[in-house]
Parts: structure tokens; C-alpha cells; sequence
């Protein structure tokens, strides 16, 4: 398959990405959940605008750099869900605010300080969200009367405005976002402050978001290219994920043993819990078991690979959201036929 492609590639079935955003737009839709996906899975331009084309209020970024891409594609509603900290990131963040609308998040004095003193003499306000910690032991503040004082902080900031309450909750964490939020909530209405919103998100328990219904925003990523790693904890199939690395074998030393040309360069190092570098493709039997930069070793569970020098293999990767920052064109493809590449617009972005 794909006999002319060199490799490693990374290859995204156009059919499968778009079935994959479509079905979790319908999802939110059903719910009354507005819909945020987060660029950092993909980085390119055209899936972005062709989320917000679907239905999405908006998008999510990391980075001031990925929102300044998106912002220049056309993208006019974009969050950043990272703490801003320093000069030079401040004055980036103010002349993106001045082409696209922007909001932020903050857990911090710290923080809102630096917003708002970059912010305090602009013609519109910033909205800020604060960054609630529901479980997951990142950023944010660990106690809902925390919130709602970070969240009076902004409101009186010049140049700020407070834009709700956002949290990236611990896997299988839906409850404890419903319980903390709910508290939260209360205590802004106490305060007599106004929550416009309330953002959740991870694509591991995206199917039970309506679950915390006092969640009015959902943020995924993962969701349109899935990956061995959801799959994995069942929340999509194999013929969910819309992105797989393509490899040749270029040496079998053993009968149980071969060796492709994707290494941790491509299909990256991360594990995230599981055994082995990625899912071959109707290939139950084989592992990537140990990858080294350029090399990726596949061992048979039982007797021989059954792999031959020259032989090509498609790999679901463990995360997928890596992997697209390690190659600077994508692949596209609908089934068996080729349908060109995509520049990875966002990817090596680092401020």
C-alpha cells in the first residue's frame, strides 16, 4: 500500500478525520455542550477551520505561537489555556489580541498582574479564565474559594475581564469536575460575580462530559485522529484513528525480530501506560516493542513476524498529538488513494 510513499510518513485519512469531528460535534450538539476542540492533535490550519466550519464555537491553543498561525488562517475565537508568564510573551499576546479575539486562563496573582498590566490601556478587555485543578495535579487552584478569589481579582484587573472558570481534569475525573464546579458556581453567585462559562475537556472521557452537566464547554483534541492509547481505554476503534505512521522493514536479524524505519523520532517515546511504541494494523500477533531514533523493533508474541526486508506496515501510534509535531507534512488519503499532503502549519511552535 502506498508502494510509491517514502518512509516513515504519517498518514491521515481524510474520510475517517472528518467522520471522527462530525461525530463528537453531534455529541456536544445532542448535549447543548458548545464545542472547543484544541489544535495541538493536528496543527494545521484547514482541520481547524473545518471544525469551527462543523459547528465549534472556537478552538483551543497551547501556545501563543499555534494561536498566531490560526489567527492568520482566519480562526476569530481562540483560547490559550497556559499560564502567560514573562515580558516578551506578554507584549506577543497583546498583538495577537489586536487580529483575532483572544482569552486566556491564569491560576495566579502573578499571572493576572502581568495580563493586566499588558492589557491595561487596551480599547478591549481580556477575558481570563481562572485554571481550576479538579483532580489532575497540573495547574490550577486546588480549592474552589481559590477560584473565586482569583476570579474577583480579574474582575476589578484594568484591562481584564473574568471569562469563566477552566479545568483539564484527571482521567475519569467527570464527577469530581461536576462536584468542585457546582461549588465553585455557588460561591460566584455568593460573591454576586458572574460565571459566563465553565470549560472541561480530554478526549479520554469526552463521551461522558454530559455527565458534569454544569459544564458548558468541552476542549478535545485527540478525538480526530484517535489513537492506540484510546483505543486502548475504549473510547474509539482501530477504524476510528485517522492517523497512522507508515514503515518499511529494512531488516529481520531474527525470525521473531524485525526492524522498521520509524524510530522515537516519529512514532515518539511516549507510552502513556501501555506496553510497546504503537498498534500495527491487522497485525494482533507482532509489538513494537523498543524503539531507538531512527530504528523500531518489532518482535512476534508467538513464533516469527512473518515480515520480509522491503514490506511495508501501518502504525496506530500511542499519541497521536506528538507525532504530528515531529514531521513538517502530513499525508492525506481517502482509503487506498492518495489525496496530496498538508503542511503541519503549527508544528515546532515554542512561545
Amino acid at each position: 500500500m502506498f508502494d510509491e510513499v517514502e518512509t516513515p510518513a504519517v498518514l491521515v485519512d481524510l474520510d475517517v478525520a472528518t467522520r471522527n469531528i462530525l461525530r463528537y460535534q453531534n455529541y456536544c450538539n445532542e448535549h447543548g455542550i458548545t464545542l472547543r476542540p484544541h489544535i495541538k492533535t493536528h496543527k494545521t490550519r484547514e482541520f481547524a477551520r473545518q471544525q469551527v466550519m462543523s459547528g465549534a464555537v472556537g478552538i483551543t491553543c497551547q501556545k501563543i505561537s499555534e494561536a498566531r498561525v490560526m489567527a492568520e488562517a482566519g480562526l476569530d475565537d481562540i483560547l490559550i489555556t497556559y499560564n502567560i508568564v514573562g515580558a516578551s510573551k506578554l507584549a506577543k499576546l497583546r498583538a495577537l489580541s489586536k487580529q483575532t479575539r483572544v482569552s486566556v486562563t491564569a491560576d495566579s496573582l502573578f499571572v493576572i498582574d502581568g495580563l493586566s498590566d499588558s492589557f491595561a490601556d487596551s480599547p478591549e478587555s481580556l477575558a481570563v479564565l481562572v485554571e481550576c485543578d479538579t483532580g489532575a495535579l497540573r495547574c490550577g487552584v486546588t480549592e474552589p474559594s481559590d477560584a473565586i478569589t482569583l476570579a474577583q481579582a480579574v474582575a476589578r484587573a484594568p484591562g481584564l475581564s473574568f471569562g469563566g472558570l477552566m479545568t483539564y481534569p484527571a482521567v475519569g475525573g467527570t464527577q469530581n469536575v461536576q462536584s468542585w464546579m457546582t461549588e465553585a458556581l455557588a460561591l460566584c453567585k455568593e460573591a454576586g460575580l458572574d460565571c459566563p462559562l465553565v470549560s472541561s475537556g480530554g478526549s479520554p472521557d469526552m463521551w461522558t462530559a454530559h455527565l458534569a452537566p454544569v459544564v458548558t464547554e468541552y476542549r478535545v483534541g485527540t478525538y480526530i485522529y484517535n489513537d492506540r492509547s484510546l483505543v486502548e481505554a475504549g473510547v474509539c476503534s482501530w477504524q476510528d484513528c485517522a492517523l497512522t505512521v507508515l514503515a518499511t522493514v529494512v531488516s529481520t536479524p531474527t525470525p521473531d525480530r524485525a526492524v522498521i524505519d520509524a524510530g522515537s523520532k516519529i512514532l515518539t517515546s511516549d507510552l502513556l501506560g501501555l506496553e510497546g511504541h504503537g498498534h500495527l494494523l491487522g497485525r494482533d500477533d507482532l509489538s513494537v516493542r523498543s524503539l531507538s531514533e531512527e530504528h523500531g523493533c518489532i518482535n512476534a508474541t508467538e513464533d516469527a513476524t512473518g515480515l520480509a526486508v522491503g514490506e511495508r506496515v501501518r502504525i496506530v501510534p500511542n499519541h497521536c498529538c506528538v507525532v504530528s509535531n515531529m514531521v513538517d507534512r502530513i499525508l492525506l488519503h481517502r482509503g487506498d488513494r492518495l489525496e496530496g499532503d498538508r503542511k503541519v502549519a503549527a508544528r515546532g511552535c515554542v512561545a
